[in-house]
């Protein structure tokens, strides 16, 4: 007789397995491994097509995990980049455990090996792992294809345990080793990026707690959405905006009709379309339409959609959500809950879990009901070949369970009898009213037959048609009109629905894994949960987030993540190789960690300002464009701005002062203007605190000034102060500055809008009005100026504007003395009105 060892991947699965298979006939025997029983029987082995001693027994997840060496774990002595390249090694998982030695006891000269591991990729990878300790132990002589078999099942029930029993396949291996790339890839980047951010922040500022500060390739693009949308609230201005509010009599009924446009945002406007209609004392209903209408049931029940109905109804994490489901799963109520499929595969036996939800009190009327008009098979949703959707197995009451896990099967099993259900069917009444020139409507809904709303109750259809009847013709009463005011509001926080949702979307994780990452970003503080299960993003959440977009946006986007999922599916299919896919991801994620060092002081400005005292000595300077509340300006090197409220730090200018300009806006992000004035006071420019960070010219690079911004119409931009090209370097544009004084006497400078570039001249002293002009001179093609010389001293003879080239022009040409901004003295200037090859000739601006 042979002997077959049979292992589940957790104790409870392996014990539920073991009564199914030995029909409650199994001896149950404590072992070395404190956690794991074995449940020993004989029976028949179809595989074998004979007797056998059956041994069943589990692990406890994972039996190994991916590991440095115990050298490349000292942080203090090893440079995270030399993490993309060392040997890994596999170490046990959880070593009190002697799993290891447990399951070569037990595999000790066996004859066969039957793996009951979760039939997902983690499960094969579990099942090689098992494999690896029990195989050099079994009794030797066979193929390994004649002596392990892997058991595929989708429920603990007796039918589909049996089914699989009887019909033993091979493990996977191309889906195994597709969750070794996984696992490679986020231990060396997330290891890498971890160790070097924490001992960067952690010891250095003290509001962190000594926390771990972690990155992670799906944790961080999933913490990313939800400071995204932080950021969008943040951003976002209330605008008013007024409707015209109408109300009808009919009878002794007062009706409300919605105005048909969405609304103006223009008070006077509003005021001008009310006056239009004020004289109507009645509204004429032009319109009456009754539409049939319907609504479809659901489609069949994927893990993704549990997780985000049972947190937006339920009120359960996703991570609790799961742990339900898995228990449920094990106990036999529900079938597996990870699965990405949505369609129930053909021959699906629906007839036998109906019939046993009949004797449920719970559902017994509607599942009888249902059957007694006949099921209808949905033929909507997807079949992406790994498990059926999502069902109930077996009736339950309240008292077998928890009263959390109740209420998750309860809605397992509402959901899935809603599937089988007819649609739901209901009238839409549509009236069209005009009081004079404007148009106004009213819509109600009738219940016709609940179909399956009536097991799905969120969904049913509420009536909202009125007791009165309209007819076209009517003539109803105004009973009140008037200008109603309104205001936009933000979107909220992210729900751990909408998160789940985007997640799924972006392919970031798994289906088994969601709820994983949605934890971990909890877990580590980065946001917090609040009552109606939003996330609020932390203040650490705000600044990791924050400090990745400020070095390298696609650190926390979900684009290169989502490429490196698609690629390890690829593994798992058996259509990409391996080394090759991991090789790719590792070289690129090992550039980005290498930029990402290099360019750290960019996120420890913003930890200086949120973790430190700093923030706290600057002083208030202009008005962030985004939340409107004051940004601080920090002096200490760098300077710097920062927002408190948006949690957001901006660069400056470095080497000179820098100061509010007139409370003027920039037109494109209506940040406050400010003036950099270089440390000897020659050159000088305007900044926009937001384009100096983000230009929002794809031509223009990060550091732009307005003399740099090519906005047509904004009165501080280039075009409007350009005079001409500079002949000292290749890209610059000498710009008409903003004035300056020096002992109360205006002074005007042109100098070049390139921050490496020294040109700079002083001129116009006096002249109180100084602008370019779009004309161009016939000589030297530089723009002409226009200066107001009324106060211009020594030129009596001069008054009003004075239109001229200002190094062509012989009145224009004295009154410009070049300087050298290195040494901070004028240069030799040239007699005549035109300047030299020292400066340029006739064809200058022609290059």
């Amino acid at each position: 007789m042979s002997s077959v060892l049979m292992v589940a991947e957790k104790p409870s699965l392996a014990r539920s397995l073991a009564e199914i298979l030995s029909k409650k006939s199994c001896n149950r025997r404590k072992t070395m491994c404190s956690a794991c029983d074995v449940y020993e029987w004989t029976g028949h082995f179809p595989a074998l097509r004979g007797a056998a001693r059956f041994k069943m027994t589990s692990v406890c997840g994972h039996v190994m995990g991916l590991d440095f060496p115990a050298k490349y774990n000292r942080w203090d002595q090893v440079d995270p980049i030399e993490l993309f390249d060392v040997e890994t090694e596999k170490k046990e998982s959880i070593p009190n455990l002697r799993m290891r030695d447990f399951l070569r006891s037990e595999g000790q000269g066996v004859d066969s090996l039957v793996l009951w591991l979760d039939c997902d990729k983690e499960g094969e990878n579990i099942c090689f792992e098992v494999i690896d300790e029990v195989k050099p132990v079994m009794r030797r002589g066979l193929p390994d294809s004649q002596v392990i078999w892997r058991a595929k099942f989708s429920a603990i029930t007796e039918g589909a345990i049996s089914q699989a029993f009887n019909s033993l396949g091979s493990p996977n291996w191309d889906q195994a080793r597709s969750v070794d790339g996984r696992m490679e890839l986020d231990l060396r980047v997330g290891c890498a990026f971890t160790r070097f951010q924490t001992k960067a922040f952690q010891s250095k500022y003290t509001g962190l707690n000594n926390s771990v500060i972690s990155y992670g390739p799906c944790q961080t693009p999933t913490l990313g959405f939800c400071v995204q949308r932080h950021d969008e609230i943040m951003a976002f201005k209330s605008e008013k905006y007024w409707k015209l509010s109408l109300k009808v009599k009919h009878g002794s009924a007062v009706v409300t009709l919605d105005w048909s446009a969405d609304g103006v945002f223009d008070h006077e406007v509003g005021h001008l379309l009310l006056s239009l209609v004020r004289d109507h004392t009645h509204a004429l209903v032009v319109g009456v339409a009754e539409k049939p209408r319907s609504k479809a049931p659901p489609i069949a029940l994927n893990t993704v959609e549990l997780l985000r109905v049972a947190s937006s109804r339920l009120h359960i994490g996703p991570k609790s959500t799961m742990d339900m489901a898995e228990r449920l799963y094990i106990e036999g109520f529900i079938s597996y809950p990870r699965t990405e499929t949505t369609s129930y595969p053909e021959g699906f036996d629906f007839q036998t879990i109906l019939n046993d939800l009949k004797r449920h009190t719970e559902f017994a009327e509607y599942t009888s009901s249902l059957l007694s008009i006949g099921v209808k098979v949905p033929s909507s949703g997807r079949d992406v070949g790994d498990h059926p959707p999502i069902t109930p197995m077996r009736s339950a009451t309240r008292a077998q369970m928890r009263d959390s896990d109740w209420r998750l099967y309860d809605y397992i099993t509402r959901h899935f009898l809603a599937t089988l259900s007819p649609d739901c069917k209901y009238k839409q009444t549509q009236v069209d009213f005009a009081l004079g020139r404007e148009a106004f409507s009213w819509s109600g809904l009738t219940p016709v037959s609940p179909g399956y709303t009536a097991i799905y109750s969120w969904h049913a259809i509420e009536s909202s048609e009125s007791t009165v009847k309209f007819e076209k013709g009517q003539c109803l009463e105004v009973a009140q009109l008037k200008l109603a005011e309104h205001q936009t509001t933000p979107p909220g926080y992210l729900t751990e629905s909408e998160l789940i949702s985007l997640m799924e979307k972006h392919a970031i994780g798994t289906d088994a894994s969601i709820a994983v990452h949605i934890e971990n970003i909890t877990t580590r503080n980065y946001v917090h949960v609040d009552s109606g299960r939003r996330l609020i993003p932390t203040k650490l959440g705000i600044v990791l987030v924050h400090g990745y977009q400020k070095i390298d946006p696609e650190l926390v986007l979900p684009t290169i993540r989502a490429a490196v999922e698609e690629q390890l599916e690829q593994i798992a299919l058996g259509k990409a190789d391996y080394s090759v896919v991991v090789t790719h991801a590792l070289d690129i994620f090992r550039r980005k960690f290498a930029y990402f060092e290099s360019n750290i002081d960019a996120m420890d400005e913003l930890f200086e300002a949120s973790f430190s005292s700093v923030a706290e000595s600057g002083r208030p300077l202009s008005k962030c464009g985004l939340c409107r509340r004051y940004l601080k300006y920090i002096s200490s090197r760098p300077q710097r701005l920062y927002c408190a409220q948006c949690d957001q730090t901006y660069s400056l200018p470095q080497g000179g002062s820098i100061k509010l300009y007139k409370e003027i806006k920039c037109p494109l992000d209506e940040f406050e203007l400010l003036l950099f004035t270089s440390v000897n006071g020659r050159k000088s420019y305007l900044v926009c605190p937001y384009c100096y960070n983000e230009p929002p010219f794809k031509a223009v690079s990060g550091g732009m000034s307005c003399s740099v911004c090519p906005h047509e119409s904004c009165p501080h931009a280039k075009p409007q102060h350009r005079v001409e090209r500079c002949s000292e370097c290749e890209n610059g544009v000498l710009v008409l500055e903003p004035h300056w004084q020096t002992g109360g006497t205006p002074k005007w400078k042109i100098s070049c809008n390139s921050s490496k570039c020294k040109e700079v001249y002083v001129c116009f002293a006096g002249s109180t009005d100084v602008s370019s002009s779009p004309e161009v001179c016939p000589h030297c093609d530089s723009n002409l100026l226009s200066v107001d010389l009324t106060k211009v001293p020594n030129l009596p003879e001069a008054e009003g504007k004075h239109t001229g080239c200002w190094q062509c022009d012989p009145l224009l040409s004295e009154l410009v003395t070049p300087f050298d901004a290195r040494t901070d003295r004028p240069r030799p200037r040239h007699t005549g009105g035109r300047r030299g090859r020292g400066r340029r000739g006739r064809d200058r601006g022609r290059r």
